[in-house]
């Protein structure tokens, strides 16, 4: 897309850290430099403001993602193409198992995760905006950053709950990609966030694992905010 609408030597293209690097590769490939934007800390999207911030006269595109079945916000992002004469693409990031069906899983989703988020102690749920499908269900473990999140994960583990750390190194701190640039946003949940299993699939008895596992640990964690 990014190629067809003229996109190449020269230009500047605005893209997320806080993801895989698949977006900013895909730029590299285009003949364009990504440049690296922070996240709204809610929905681990590209912020807005964060985006003004990094436009400059070569900037020719900005691609949003999705992230965990939160939508950006596209209204503001495309706003603001508008103001500077940018495309704004957009890409869903999907992590939906084959088990969970278009409405049916969708629903089971979010029926898991707010039972998850009205039991859960000890971690910061998710903002169930309007419109968050929860592809994946990613908590907050505060404290002291990533020790803190990486060890309640282990923990977690060793009591039988299949977790996983979403984003493991932002893109701007990648050999490949390296920036000099700081992404507070953007590393604070590198370093916090954790997805826990809220699938379509799982049983009432899954999901009170889930809960019981977590919550044994909440007394360990120290609220960040």
């Amino acid at each position: 897309m990014l190629r067809a609408a003229g996109v190449g030597a020269g230009d500047e293209v605005v893209v997320p850290a806080y993801g895989n690097a698949e977006v900013a590769e895909d730029v590299v490939l285009a003949g364009a430099v990504p440049v690296f934007a922070d996240i709204d800390p809610a929905s681990y999207c590209l912020d807005p403001q964060a985006v003004a911030a990094v436009v400059s006269p070569r900037t020719a595109a900005v691609v949003v993602v999705h992230r965990f079945g939160i939508q950006a916000d596209v209204r503001r992002l495309r706003e603001l193409g508008q103001r500077h004469g940018l495309l704004v693409l957009e890409q869903a990031e999907s992590e939906t198992s084959p088990l969970d069906g278009p409405l049916d899983g969708l629903t089971l989703r979010r029926a898991h995760a707010a039972y998850l988020s009205g039991r859960l102690s000890g971690v910061v749920t998710p903002d169930g905006g309007e419109g968050h499908s929860y592809e994946q269900y990613v908590v907050r473990v505060p404290g002291n950053g990533r020790p803190d999140r990486d060890a309640f994960a282990r923990a977690v583990r060793a009591k039988g709950v299949d977790c996983r750390v979403p984003v493991k190194t932002p893109v701007h701190r990648m050999p490949r990609f390296w920036r000099d640039i700081q992404l507070p946003e953007t590393e604070r949940a590198a370093d916090e966030t954790l997805a826990l299993p809220a699938g379509a699939a799982m049983s009432r008895r899954d999901l009170q694992r889930v809960v019981s596992a977590c919550n044994a640990l909440g007394g360990l964690l120290q609220p960040a905010f």
